[in-house]
């Protein structure tokens, strides 16, 4: 988790389309927001996010290959708090990990 969320950032992440999408729901939480092809619209108060995504081609590690999703954040009329604040939530709800 980033201690700062600019207007506008890019992410790759290690997963794949049905993957993110079976995660999104949840990593959402309790806010207004439709889906679309390739893209996400919420209505986070008075401000909004939009995220954009699309596979990439897979990383290549010696034998290993991990399927890799590009994905755009932009939000618009929030401040640095309520980007914080969002975000935070759908962090923590995208990690993963082993142990």
């Amino acid at each position: 988790m980033q201690s700062h969320y600019p207007a506008q950032f890019d992410r790759e992440m290690g997963c794949t389309e049905t993957e993110w999408l079976g995660w999104l729901p949840e990593a959402m939480g309790n806010v207004a927001w439709q889906q679309t092809p390739n893209s996400a619209h919420a209505q986070l108060g008075t401000g909004s996010l939009d995220i954009f995504w699309q596979t990439g081609e897979p990383r290549r590690i010696a034998l290993i290959s991990m399927p890799r999703l590009l994905v755009k954040f932009r939000f618009e009329g929030l401040n640095d708090d309520q980007r914080y604040t969002f975000m935070k939530r759908f962090d923590l709800y995208m990690q993963r990990g082993g142990g």
